[in-house]
């Protein structure tokens, strides 16, 4: 029997596929490492009975990676990044995906890709066919591998796509490529460059990371521009003529010259008009007008519209439709097309919506009456968002009911009539001055009575007059006004200039929204408007400084389009990557020439280290005080040295007893997470420099191995850590003697322990029993827990009877006293965690130590 493997590109879209593809008859299992589940059923494929196997990845499988060493930001000046060596490896290595698929595609003949219809969709085919390359033979064969097409999760669309199996798409894939490695090299060699230059000087630049993004610094120079345009805006006094009619009800008109900027010029016109008593009526018209119905629904429209109206972020709402989709509730929410398919079923979705306690009503009223949609774009891409299930509000939460709702209404609205209403426009003369009256009655309200939040501005008053008519002028008066200002963008015309402007793709441009707030370049405000930051502000102004085209539109637009000639086979792969990187790296290059550009304006907007922070500990080169700087990232910082420390983040830091680091006489400190949280100590310097091979740089000292350092792992190391099996437990000695702690230095299992206790230590001999390094706790004489006023006790922290009462009950204790067996010989002193490991001491600190420890 012939066997298929079928891949989706999420665990809950591959359950939604087995249930309809199996009709509901599958059996199912979990697979390798617990990495996804496998739905398995029996059917037809190519005329022959088929063992199918459905599964899925969660996203992609790769990722791109600089080579070795170029991942390290101190190794490597970011200027190499745009030449040297990147490679793919697993995104999430601790699923092992592709040994999972391997293991699944054994024994299979065909494999059928499910993956979402785009781009990435396309490059992430590629990936699972190089994953099961191994065991399925000739699978880039277009005799072996499939790609269904769809656009919904229902029955009808998803039959059909295994009906009509076509097969991946090479040319769309390698896009990907490109653009994946375009924004890698650009993106991690501006980042690390500005980043590792600013950080170390201001002390109010509040940022962990001052990245450079192609798309997002475009995006980012939208919303500064508006900004400065807002900024140098000059306030300017203008007049007008307002004239108030009288009778019933009073008549308010309008100036045919709307203002005049001359004050003479405005008073003399005044003067003229109010000589007359009365208003000659000299035309009325009368006319119809139309709003047209909104076209189908397509990405970017559905952004601008729950930003605008439903007052929901654009990255929020695409999260909200890919789960909608997932769950077959709408069709694919990345899609350019606004126009229906010709053979799409208007009517059967509506029939569909008619039962909804919330727009069926509306639902009956258009079936009955039904418009052709609005001629659209048809991208080729996929149908428009469209409604696939009916839902009710008890379905989902506020803003997920929400979203689904407009998206419905929107569909109904599209195939309503247009809005209609009548104009009804009279003229007046007044001397020789022109006047008008607008208003404006509704006729038929259309498609607004299904979309809600539409208002429509209809006249208050129905205001009739004849031609030739003289009306009595009961006011006129100068009125003095001034311009004013533009508001911030809002997020939906930011959509709409990324959009204009070609920046990003319909999936990307909330992620690069997002990132602008997340990294604190914008903030946002009333009505979902983008106020830019300080730190915003002066990167873009700096760029404009430096070189204006890193944040033009224009750069990424072009690049966009190269990129879209790969996708259409038009363009070389390699010629396309080559001509972008060495572009951007002669710009890369002349901008760390002129960086002093930059960094003048950031001198003028943030404060130096120098005069910031407070005092805390001692350098352990000069002797004099460091001050430590709490904002993102905290550091410590040497004035004397002209050097900065990174220090731990979310947490506090104290003087540790005034105690030093053996190492480079650098003051300890003390971090902790909260009263009951995680806390350790740590050396400035051993902190940022790790002294051993294989301690992992910003490690504190419980997770050092220095031999003789009395607050290492080695020294106050108890036992391996039951939860993690990584980790150590390590005596945390930071608040003694008020209180006393086992501390994995990997995971986050805390055990409390002693308390009261006036001394604790970890003891050089293990347990017999279990491995574990015995302990020695020293209580004062009123204050003892131990039977006959014993003072002192010796052992083992897991097996010692005596000891239990005063151990917090713990998971990791109750298994380790149950299974102590198991644990024979795991002992904290057998040796280091990494095996061989040597000390690298600081340049000037070599007459500290003689020798390299092993």
């Amino acid at each position: 029997m012939k066997s298929a493997l079928l891949v989706a590109e999420k665990p809950s879209l591959a359950v939604s596929l087995a249930l309809i593809l199996s009709d509901g008859k599958y059996s199912t299992r979990r697979g390798l490492n617990n990495a996804c589940s496998v739905h398995e059923w029996y059917g037809n494929f190519l005329g022959e009975l088929t063992r199918f196997k459905m599964t899925s990845v969660c996203g992609h499988i790769m990722g791109l990676e600089f080579a070795g060493k170029f991942n390290s930001w101190d190794k490597v000046d970011p200027a190499e990044l745009f030449t040297c060596t990147v490679e793919k490896k697993e995104s999430s290595p601790n699923l092992r995906m592709q040994a999972f698929l391997s293991q699944e595609a054994k024994e299979c003949n065909y494999l059928i890709l499910w993956l979402d219809c785009d781009k990435e969709g396309e490059n992430i085919c590629f990936e699972v066919m190089t994953a099961v390359s191994g065991n399925i033979r000739n699978v880039f064969s277009d005799a072996v591998t499939f790609r269904a097409k769809f656009s919904a999760i229902t029955e009808k669309d998803i039959k059909h796509a295994m009906k009509n199996l076509t097969h991946p798409n090479k040319n769309e894939a390698k896009s990907v490529d490109a653009r994946q490695e375009l924004d890698l090299r650009i993106g991690c060699a501006f980042t690390r460059f500005q980043t590792k230059f600013f950080q170390g000087k201001y002390a109010d630049l509040d940022a962990s990371l001052i990245s450079y993004g192609p798309c997002q610094t475009p995006t980012l120079g939208f919303c500064v521009q508006r900004h400065d345009d807002i900024q140098t805006f000059k306030l300017e006094s203008y007049w007008f003529i307002q004239v108030l009619l009288g009778g019933t009800p009073e008549v308010k008109l309008d100036w045919s010259r709307v203002r005049i900027f001359e004050k003479d010029v405005a008073v003399m016109l005044f003067n003229k008009v109010k000589e007359h008593k009365e208003a000659l009526v000299d035309s009325i018209t009368f006319k119809d007008m139309y709003r047209s119905r909104p076209q189908a629904l397509n990405t970017v429209e559905l952004m601008r519209a729950a930003s605008a109206k439903l007052n929901i972020g654009p990255h929020s709402t695409m999260q909200i439709a890919e789960k909608l989709y997932t769950r077959g509730y709408i069709s694919y929410p990345r899609t350019e097309t606004t126009q229906y398919p010709a053979n799409f079923d208007l009517r059967e979705v509506i029939r569909m919506l008619q039962p909804s306690a919330d727009f069926g009503e509306e639902a009956c009223a258009i079936l009955q009456d039904m418009n052709c949609p609005r001629k659209g774009n048809d991208v080729g891409d996929h149908p428009p968002i469209t409604p696939m299930k009916l839902a009710s509000r008890n379905d989902f939460d506020g803003d997920t009911w929400r979203v689904y709702d407009y998206i419905c209404r929107h569909f109904l609205g599209t195939i309503s009539r247009d809005l209609k209403y009548r104009s009804t426009i009279a003229t007046f003369t007044i001397g020789e001055e022109r006047f008008t009256s607008h208003s404006d009655v509704l006729i038929e309200p259309g498609y607004t009575k299904v979309i809600t939040g539409y208002v429509f501005n209809q006249s208050e008053k129905n205001v009739s007059f004849s031609a030739n008519e003289k009306v009595i002028i009961k006011d006129v008066r100068l009125v003095e006004n001034q311009t004013s200002p533009p508001d911030y963008l809002t997020e939906s015309e930011l959509i709409s200039l990324m959009e204009k402007h070609g920046i990003g793709t319909d999936a990307s441009i909330p992620v690069h929204i997002n990132n602008i707030c997340q990294r604190n370049y914008v903030t946002v405000g009333a009505g979902r408007t983008l106020i830019p930051t300080n730190l915003g502000i002066v990167l873009v102004h700096g760029y404009q400084k430096i070189d204006p085209e890193l944040i033009l539109p224009s750069m990424r637009s072009a690049v966009e389009q190269q990129l879209n000639l790969i996708a259409l086979g038009s363009a070389d792969y390699f010629s396309v990557l080559k001509h972008a990187v060495e572009i951007f790296q002669l710009k890369f290059l002349y901008f760390v020439q002129n960086i002093s550009s930059m960094d003048i304006l950031f001198e003028a907007t943030f404060s130096s280290l120098c005069s910031a922070g407070k005092s805390l500990s001692r350098c352990g080169k000069c002797r004099r005080y460091m001050k430590y700087i709490q904002s993102k990232p905290a550091r410590l910082h040497c004035s004397q040295c002209d050097e900065t420390y990174t220090m731990p983040t979310k947490g506090t830091i104290r003087v540790y007893k005034e105690l030093k680091c053996p190492l480079d006489d650098f003051e300890l400190l003390a971090w902790s997470s909260g009263a009951k949280g995680k806390s350790f100590s740590l050396c400035p310097y051993c902190y940022n420099h790790s002294p051993f091979r294989g301690m992992a740089k910003n490690s504190g000292c419980n997770n050092c191995p220095h031999p003789s350092c009395t607050h290492s792992y080695l020294n106050l190391g108890v036992s391996s850590c039951i939860e993690c099996e990584q980790g150590i437990l390590v005596m945390d000695c930071t608040l003694s003697p008020k209180s006393w702690k086992l501390v994995c230095n990997f995971c986050d299992v805390i055990i409390n322990c002693f308390d009261d206790a006036f001394k604790v230590n970890v003891e050089a001999d293990s347990c017999e029993e279990c491995g574990a390094q015995l302990i020695t706790v020293l209580y004062k004489s009123d204050k003892t827990p131990f039977k006959n006023d014993v003072t002192e006790m010796k052992g083992c922290i897991f097996c010692f009877i005596d000891f239990f009462p005063m151990i917090e009950k713990h998971k990791a204790v109750e298994v380790r006293r149950s299974q102590g067996e198991r644990y024979r010989g795991r002992s904290v002193r057998g040796g280091t965690k990494s095996g061989k490991v040597r000390y690298k001491p600081p340049k000037d600190k070599m007459a500290k130590l003689a020798a390299y420890f092993v």
